[in-house]
């Protein structure tokens, strides 16, 4: 179920409606939370559930052992348990062909033939999320950390949580399980900012996203027809697309989430606006990024150590970073290069230079901050082509293909109207930098805004192809 699509229209309004104003006990409204967000889950495939069913009975029995025992080898060993089921399970359906074809494909190498497995693995939607998701409580349990939790109705409700289930944010049990055992009262003011999250998110996605896409898709996918100005285009318009799906997702599932009573942590603060590499991965996918942190990079050693370790580090959470995102390899070049332009700032120990957000009254930045600002963007659009591309070959024709000199005059040219609506895109982000949600929403003219938006985003769903969000894939 889409958040774009006329069922989810229809399904949260009358979750919204039993949740508040039939339901009202927090045991009844918990376990509404709970079947609302398996049929919400089941709308893809029903045999999904079983996968998610599963991985929460498991983690729930093996947070109460590892409470219950002060052996600490014993609580290492359910730990374990919990790690590799937990793991193994993303490993093979997400990761099971890729390891098959590259297998054959080196075997081929030295003249020998294979046949690759004619099994077809389908990847459950939103399987990375909410495993790192459930990982989390044990891990926190068995660090002391989280007292583990008697009340199934509850953990499972914060494992399978619909606004964010199948792509994040990825909550920790610290912050959302909590939240099932309080009692919740009907906020107007939380409603509404909800809704304009989801207004908000919905622009991004729909306006933003999917106007993008169109153009995105005819370039890469004939790239090497294409000017050098076009492949430019082309890749900025995939950072805008990709920005507008992903931070429009975790807007609506933050404003969802609203609607309910429940606060979710921001997953971005505009990255776009960032000043180096670093500052870009500070304000991007967040909770991801503090994922790997805590449950990776610190037990590594974390920023600790000679700088010979902190590469080290660095390098493995790139690298598995991009692995997270998809079985292919674009993905850990995409992560290896964004590591290889975040290690000059850590050999200068300039990685936490620029630690907040440009914000504060001034308006406007510093010559320095905005050759920042288009240095940083310039490299997140470079490393981006590997993200979209195919394979890596077709990512480095791509690039080499910007500046062979060949025919710089654009071959593909976008609608008239995409680039003042991704100027004013640009405009809203920034102006609205120092409040989570824009700034426009709080003047006088924010019902003028509302109906723009709406009209907007109605118009772009009847002109633009519906698209899912990028994110289900990982």
């Amino acid at each position: 179920m889409l958040f774009n699509s006329l069922e989810f229209l229809v399904f949260l309004p009358i979750v919204f409606f039993l949740y508040w104003f039939i339901f009202k006990k927090l045991i009844i409204q918990n376990s509404l939370i709970l079947f609302a967000s398996y049929v919400f889950y089941g709308w893809w495939d029903w045999r999904f559930l079983l996968l998610i069913l599963l991985s929460t009975f498991l983690d729930y029995s093996l947070g109460l052992l590892i409470g219950k025992t002060k052996n600490k080898v014993k609580r290492k060993y359910f730990l374990w348990i919990s790690l590799f089921f937990n793991l193994g399970l993303l490993g093979f359906f997400k990761y099971f062909n890729f390891f098959i074809d590259n297998w054959v494909d080196a075997w081929s190498v030295i003249g020998i033939t294979m046949h690759k497995s004619s099994l077809n693995i389908i990847l459950p939607v939103g399987i990375s999320f909410y495993t790192f998701q459930t990982l989390s409580y044990t891990i926190d349990v068995y660090k002391d950390k989280l007292e583990p939790t008697k009340n199934f109705i509850a953990f499972a409700s914060f494992v399978s949580f619909f606004p964010q289930l199948v792509a994040g944010p990825i909550e920790r049990a610290s912050n959302l399980l909590p939240q099932f055992f309080k009692k919740r009262i009907f906020s107007y003011d939380l409603a509404v900012s909800g809704m304009k999250l989801i207004l908000w998110g919905l622009v991004k996605k729909v306006v933003i996203a999917d106007n993008c896409a169109v153009y995105v898709n005819q370039i890469f996918e004939n790239y090497q027809e294409q000017s050098g100005l076009t492949l430019i285009i082309g890749a900025v318009f995939f950072a805008f697309q990709i920005y507008g799906d992903f931070s429009g997702y975790s807007d609506i599932a933050i404003g969802t989430a609203r609607l309910f009573g429940f606060d979710l942590m921001r997953n971005f603060k505009y990255p776009y606006f960032s000043r180096d590499i670093a500052e870009f991965w500070r304000n991007w996918h967040i909770s991801l990024t503090t994922w790997f942190r805590d449950y990776v990079y610190i037990p590594l050693g974390g920023s600790k150590g000679s700088k010979i370790f902190q590469l080290r580090n660095v390098l493995i959470i790139f690298l598995v970073s991009g692995f997270w995102h998809g079985a292919n390899w674009t993905f850990i070049a995409w992560g290896a290069l964004n590591a290889l332009l975040f290690i000059p700032l850590l050999l200068t120990d300039r990685n936490r230079k620029n630690i907040n957000i440009i914000v504060g009254s001034k308006k406007s930045v510093t010559l320095k901050e905005f050759r920042g600002i288009i240095i940083t963007f310039s490299l997140t659009c470079l490393a981006w082509v590997f993200f979209r591309a195919e394979t890596i070959t077709g990512a480095i024709e791509y690039i080499f293909r910007i500046f062979d000199g060949s025919n710089f005059f654009p071959s593909v040219i976008p609608q008239k109207r995409m680039f003042p609506i991704l100027f004013l895109f640009i405009l809203i982000e920034w102006f609205s930098r120092r409040d989570e949600i824009v700034i426009i929403f709080k003047n006088k003219y924010r019902k003028t805004f509302y109906m723009f938006f709406i009209f907007l985003i109605l118009y772009s769903m009847s002109s633009a192809e519906k698209t899912s969000f990028i994110y289900f894939q990982f």
